[in-house]
């Protein structure tokens, strides 16, 4: 297959269409009666998305490998070329090199801990502007429990 010229990268015109995708994708994730139960599902969709498209995505609107080694060393956690294909496999069940939306989602609603999850929650946590305050808990006198 040929591979596709690569546009020029303008931001703003490439990404409306994935976001009109993606907006699609979530609303089967949000009819999908195995999800149903989910607290909050619409919120953490709409996070999701924001995250997928902030990866460094190739043109066509898929995390690769060099997305995701991109993302790991944002993070400050560089991995080897083995391990990013680990990961990926861990997200794809092996099928594909690349994560689509659909595979990111599944992995982050999932109950399997995939490495991929694990990254989020940890950059998610990174990046509370409110960090807690670190140390032992206050000592609760006996007069403040129920």
């Amino acid at each position: 297959a040929m591979a596709a010229p690569r546009r020029p990268s303008g931001g703003g015109l490439r990404r409306a269409p994935q976001d009109g995708r993606l907006d699609e994708i979530n609303k089967e994730f949000l009819c999908d009666p195995k999800f149903s139960n989910e607290k909050d599902l619409q919120e953490k969709l709409a996070v999701f998305k924001e995250k997928y498209m902030e990866f460094d995505l190739n043109n066509q609107g898929e995390i690769d490998l060099m997305s995701v080694k991109r993302m790991m060393e944002k993070l400050g956690a560089p991995k080897t070329h083995l391990e990013l294909k680990k990961m990926i496999s861990e997200v794809t069940g092996g099928v594909s090199d690349t994560i689509s939306y659909q595979d990111f989602v599944n992995v982050m609603l999932g109950k399997r801990s995939a490495v991929l999850k694990l990254v989020m929650m940890f950059e998610g946590k990174a990046n509370e502007s409110n960090p807690k305050p670190s140390g032992p808990p206050p000592e609760r006198d006996i007069a403040s429990l129920p």
